[in-house]
């Protein structure tokens, strides 16, 4: 299968600002792209290119840095990316690991974060979940409670929401999903990591919402991180990684050193089979 995904995100400035980005595919799906990324970033005062440097943050994802020049600046990119378009794999026998087992390298995601409140979700995650199978079966009790507790609204879309309160006001957009599927899975000691990327419609009904990067997270088990999704709630076809994280304030889209105002977002995730039928 080959999938088209891109972008074209519009921001304004008033004054010059340093800015981060998370765009684009993550570094483990450059085999499968058939050019690497190339994003552009344009001023909207003169047309001009601008300078973008790249690095690797401690998640080993791929950001960029840049200077917003006075008036803001295009963000665009375009590519095709090979996927084997099978929905995703789970083992339904993959076990829990105690903590004292598990590598030290997955310990961080055991832990409290920005938006995931394990502390204080601990004893409601044990009375919840303390009496179902451990292993996976747990983690899809979790995301099954979720997606019944969470109404998804962009409507009611707010970026500083954390995972209790997400749980309290029983509403919330993909990352609020997500955010407390990961608490519960920490409070139950499974490590869970946060992750974002391009979904399309691929297999399922099409929504008419327009496209949006998407918000699910990873649980380790018998030592493999496997894909969940407490929001849509079943396998998916097509998910393209760009960041992981501990929770949603490590991996930002668009992060400026100053204010901003976002004019316009288009993201387009699609088969290219599928567009040329």
């Amino acid at each position: 299968m080959e999938i088209r995904v891109g972008y074209q995100i519009e921001i304004t400035t008033a004054q010059p600002v340093s800015c981060m980005t998370l765009l684009d595919p993550h570094p483990s799906r450059d085999g499968d792209m058939f050019s690497l990324p190339r994003p552009r970033v344009t001023s909207l005062a003169d047309g001009s290119k601008v300078r973008v440097r790249e690095y690797t943050d401690g998640f080993g994802n791929r950001c960029r840095r840049l200077l917003v020049p006075a008036g803001g600046v295009l963000f665009t990119s375009d590519l095709v990316v090979r996927d084997a378009g099978i929905p995703d794999q789970w083992d339904k026998q993959a076990p829990e690991i105690l903590p004292d087992d598990l590598p030290s390298e997955v310990i961080e995601y055991m832990l409290s974060s920005r938006y995931c409140e394990v502390d204080e979700l601990s004893a409601t995650a044990w009375n919840l979940f303390g009496s179902f199978a451990p292993g996976w079966n747990r983690v899809q009790q979790i995301c099954n409670y979720v997606n019944a507790q969470i109404r998804f609204d962009y409507q009611f879309a707010r970026n500083t929401r954390t995972a209790a309160q997400a749980m309290n006001e029983r509403v919330g957009v993909c990352r609020d999903f997500t955010h407390l599927a990961i608490a519960l899975c920490r409070a139950m000691n499974i490590p869970a990591r946060y992750c974002n990327g391009f979904l399309g419609d691929i297999g399922v009904p099409p929504d008419p919402a327009p496209m949006d990067y998407n918000a699910w997270f990873e649980a380790y088990l018998g030592g493999k991180w496997y894909a969940f999704d407490a929001r849509h709630n079943m396998p998916r076809i097509g998910r393209i990684l760009v960041a992981r994280g501990r929770d949603a304030a490590d991996v930002p889209m668009i992060h400026t050193f100053g204010p901003h105002l976002l004019q316009k977002f288009e993201i387009v995730t699609e088969e290219v089979a599928a567009n040329r039928a």
